[in-house]
């Protein structure tokens, strides 16, 4: 278990929510809890080193950006083509997740691959692209019809100052 410093909750606390889209993101935050940007910047660094932030990730409001189509496609992959797979598919820039799940018996899938498109037959295309490339051809595409919750997660309660 990793011991963190009040300052240490107080920056995680600070980047757990949205950050600010400016030049100098870090320096408001740093301002923000009274540090200097070089200080937080350090302290982001030594809990990155310690494991305790792994990335730092951005949400795209994909209907606010005209794209109007989502769907999470699930695929069948041969387990020893798994990691050549998936990291194929991942490097398609229509693709903005690409996980490795466990298959079952009544759900054989075990690489999800999430695309984003301006309408679902764009989305069916650069499924059948990504099934040309990988030649993976049992897949499924599971459309978002409605989102019901998108939030990020709440370690420690934000800080006001």
């Amino acid at each position: 278990m990793i011991n963190l410093t009040e300052l240490e909750k107080k920056i995680i606390a600070s980047i757990q929510g949205d950050i600010p889209i400016t030049e100098r993101p870090f320096l408001e935050i740093a301002q923000r809890l009274g540090v200097t940007e070089e200080t937080l910047l350090e302290k982001l660094q030594g809990l990155s080193d310690k494991g305790v932030i792994r990335r730092f990730g951005a949400t795209l409001r994909h209907q606010k950006s005209g794209f109007e189509a989502n769907a999470m496609v699930a695929w069948k992959v041969r387990e020893e083509q798994v990691d050549a797979v998936g990291e194929n598919m991942a490097s398609f820039r229509e693709v903005s997740h690409c996980y490795r799940r466990e298959p079952t018996d009544q759900w054989p899938y075990n690489i999800y691959t999430m695309v984003h498109a301006k309408d679902e037959e764009s989305c069916r295309e650069i499924a059948r692209r990504l099934s040309a490339e990988t030649s993976v051809d049992t897949y499924t595409l599971l459309f978002s019809r409605k989102e019901l919750k998108k939030t990020s997660m709440q370690y420690f309660p934000t800080v006001e100052n």
